[in-house]
């Protein structure tokens, strides 16, 4: 079966991209989006077909506030990741662009890979890509996120929730919902939980501070 699986132009996918940053990282994000095979996905079924996706970028948004800038970050990606070549003739903050972007692939293994990639990053803009894992299931990526979350990243944390508390409350509700669904019967006590001990983290800092 050959590729059936792109229904809108290119053009609109990176137009959506360019949604998700602040405006003043346009030049460096056009230079992620320009080694992104946004026209390519190698997802296989059991039986070794390739199934029928409409949208390599899936149609929700994450509507967030980033310095008064509104963004609409995708919920999914289904595009492949980037020839490594030409991701390592990118700079350090198209990287972490790059990195950014695929934190909402499909695929958990690419997100762990890419969180841990973004350890030593503090800017900012990244928050709103990093906080959203707190409310997802994969505990594994919760684990690496246990390292992001720290001293150096804490007040830009506590920042975004200033600008977005409602998608804050949001987070911690699927947080517990997650918890509720997947994880009770290894952690019978809630505070026990790896995405617990994170939000309270972050609520104990910003308690401290405010």
């Amino acid at each position: 079966m050959v590729n059936q699986l792109i229904k809108n132009n290119v053009s609109v996918y990176e137009e959506r991209l360019l949604k998700s940053f602040p405006s003043d990282l346009a030049a460096d994000l056009k230079a992620v989006i320009s080694i992104l095979p946004l026209n390519q996905n190698s997802i296989k079924l059991c039986d070794g077909n390739i199934p029928y996706i409409k949208d390599l970028i899936n149609s929700e948004s994450i509507n967030i506030l980033l310095n008064g800038e509104n963004l609409l970050i995708p919920h999914r990606i289904y595009f492949d990741e980037p020839d490594v070549y030409f991701e390592n003739q990118l700079n350090r903050k198209q990287k972490i662009i790059l990195n950014c972007i695929y934190l909402r692939h499909h695929n958990g293994y690419i997100r762990e890979s890419r969180l841990k990639d973004l350890n030593e990053a503090n800017e900012y803009w990244s928050i709103p890509f990093t906080i959203q894992l707190l409310g997802e299931y994969v505990f594994e990526i919760l684990e690496v996120l246990d390292k992001h979350i720290n001293n150096d990243t804490l007040e830009n944390y506590c920042k975004f929730i200033e600008e977005n508390p409602k998608y804050w409350k949001k987070t911690e509700s699927r947080m517990i919902s997650y918890w509720n669904e997947y994880y009770r019967y290894v952690f019978p006590k809630l505070k026990k939980y790896k995405g617990f001990e994170l939000v309270k983290r972050i609520k104990t800092y910003r308690y401290h501070t405010v």
